[in-house]
């Protein structure tokens, strides 16, 4: 979230920012117009109540002074003057709160301006690859898509995953459900033993100002799913929670409205939780399949940092992240996300996307960006350096360490044999009790 009085004493950045983002210029100079009248406007309310009571302070004042001169006709036309201020002091109040409720409401829906290294673009087309690991296999045969392997391994159902909950969902079974979990696990283990992120555990329902202080809300609600508990509770309102879309949401609200010190930082949390998204957007787009489901598994990253240390942190954030996808002997690349493609609380993105061979197509698999201050000025999450008395707002980072379900298409199709088995990588041999090979079920 922006705030105000930054955009008013320096308003070209962020004219500049929202042109980048694919605004026009007659439109961000109106926006720019709209939010600085509507800050008028609460400030003016301000300065009005602030002259009311200066005023009935003042009177007051009087009021003792003709009293104590007998002036009693001057004594009470000072305090139907003073009467009629207070009644004047409450519309002046609740202007100032429409006034600064509307600016909040615009200001909440106004996405982050990126970093001056960010690539200008329209979308995905002028995003800039940055480099590649590894290289594409050769097989002898033509590769299948993950669909194809694991239906015919008989180990992943999508018909009976319709059944029980509908479209964009899916059963895995046996050791391909074995797999799932040794991926989450591995994933885990080396971001929690190696690249020291502390593990989390976190609540898989938040509630609206936990989705707001990472900006799933308001823009995004058509994306999210909502639950209500049951008709029987007395307080329906009470009841009211968001299933996340990912963990980024509970780890990074870890220290909303909190004041950390210096030496605290940068913080750092990973979680292997359930993510849940409507892709209200998607119709049409990958159907078939585990690419793009309404419940899949994932492991967040999230650092807290100080501003001056959130870039180094966003490199390191990508290099755990490539790390898992380095052990897995999976080929991808790493591309920067140009301004029209990067995310609503993003000031700067790194996507990383896995060469699938029966897609014959780089996807997805995760991505890390740091958002600056803007999660942090939505939740108050603050910070003090050692002897200072003003604090500052943190910085936020977020990244996939990575995306389970994924990953698991990657190996599937990556480690695939001619006759239908796929080779499970070494590494993960281990939390499949030394199995090499999932096979079809006899």
């Amino acid at each position: 979230m922006h705030d105000i009085r930054l955009i008013r004493d320096n308003p070209e950045p962020f004219v500049t920012g929202l042109i980048r983002r694919g605004s026009s210029k007659e439109a961000a100079q109106a926006l720019l117009d709209k939010l600085l009248g509507l800050d008028d406007r609460r400030r003016a309310a301000i300065a009005a109540a602030q002259s009311v009571q200066e005023r009935r302070n003042a009177l007051s004042r009087e009021v003792g002074e003709a009293k104590k001169a007998k002036d009693e006709a001057r004594a009470q036309a000072l305090m139907a003057e003073v009467a009629a201020l207070k009644d004047r002091a409450p519309e002046l109040e609740a202007e100032e709160r429409e006034a600064l409720a509307e600016l909040d409401r615009e200001l909440a829906a106004i996405p982050n301006t990126p970093l001056d290294a960010v690539p200008t673009g329209a979308d995905e087309h002028d995003n800039v690859e940055r480099h590649q690991h590894g290289a594409k296999r050769n097989y002898a045969f033509t590769p299948k898509q993950h669909f194809e392997i694991g239906e015919g391994l008989g180990l992943m159902d999508f018909e009976t995953a319709a059944k029980l909950s509908g479209a964009r969902f899916v059963v895995l079974k046996g050791q391909l459900a074995r797999l799932e979990r040794a991926l989450g696990q591995f994933m885990l283990d080396v971001h929690t033993g190696e690249h020291g992120y502390t593990e989390v555990n976190p609540p898989l329902l938040v509630r609206d100002d936990a989705m707001f202080g990472t900006a799933q809300l308001p823009k995004f609600e058509d994306d999210q799913f909502s639950v209500t508990a049951g008709r029987a509770q007395a307080d329906a309102a009470a009841g009211s929670h968001w299933l996340i879309p990912t963990a980024e949401v509970p780890l990074t609200n870890l220290v909303r409205e909190s004041i950390l010190s210096e030496e605290e930082l940068p913080k750092r949390f990973t979680a292997l939780t359930p993510c849940f998204r409507a892709e209200a957007g998607s119709a049409g787009r990958d159907t078939r399949g585990m690419i793009r489901q309404h419940q899949f598994t994932k492991v967040e990253l999230v650092s807290i940092t100080t501003p001056e240390t959130s870039g180094e942190e966003h490199e390191r954030m990508l290099a755990a992240a490539e790390e898992i996808l380095k052990r897995l002997e999976l080929h991808y690349r790493v591309v920067t996300l140009c301004t029209g493609d990067m995310g609503f609380a993003s000031q700067k993105t790194y996507d990383i996307e896995v060469w699938l061979p029966g897609q014959d197509a780089y996807r997805e698999i995760s991505s890390c960006s740091v958002c600056g201050d803007f999660q942090a000025r939505r939740m108050q999450a603050r910070f003090r350096a050692a002897g200072a008395k003003q604090t500052r707002l943190v910085h936020t980072l977020n990244g996939s360490g990575t995306a389970v379900g994924r990953a698991l298409v990657a190996v599937l199709e990556t480690w695939q044999n001619a006759d239908g088995s796929v080779t499970i990588p070494p590494v993960l041999r281990p939390y499949m009790m030394g199995q090499t090979t999932v096979e079809a079920v006899a």
